[in-house]
């Protein structure tokens, strides 16, 4: 089951999958994550928050049209697999489309950019480097 969830939720699983476990909750947190137009997702298995992603609104680079960034996407390994990150995108999607957004786009982790083309994105970057995190693409969607 998807849910709007806090920011504050989405912690725990951002450290521990996109950070290794090594920072403190209060260093996983993004600039934008309070914003009144941001939202984030959480994907439940019963109880268990399985998969997050936060959703902050944000232009990329000369693109036209309204625009959010899908950021902090993240899946614990025993629930990878399983089509929960694709149902998350997918909501984001029809969310977003309902609010009159024109697209959505993210840096793409390099091992992530495979799960990113399945659910629709495409890559419009060059290979790039962020230090301490690795290798991304930009990746973007078109919702209307």
């Amino acid at each position: 089951m998807i849910k709007f969830i806090t920011a504050e939720e989405v912690l725990p699983i951002r450290n521990e999958v996109l950070r290794e476990g090594k920072l403190t909750l209060d260093e996983c947190r993004f600039v934008n994550d309070e914003m009144e137009s941001s939202f984030h997702l959480g994907y439940f298995v019963g109880e268990e928050m399985a998969c997050i992603a936060s959703f902050h609104e944000q232009g990329y680079k000369d693109f036209q049209g309204s625009a959010y960034q899908l950021r902090g996407m993240a899946t614990l390994e025993k629930y990878r697999g399983q089509g929960y990150g694709a149902m998350l995108i997918n909501f984001a999607i029809t969310y977003l489309r309902g609010r009159q957004v024109n697209y959505m786009w993210c840096n793409a982790r390099k091992r992530a950019v495979p799960f990113y083309l399945s659910v629709g994105f495409e890559i419009v970057s060059p290979e790039f480097d962020i230090p301490g995190i690795g290798l991304h693409h930009v990746m973007y969607v078109k919702i209307r």
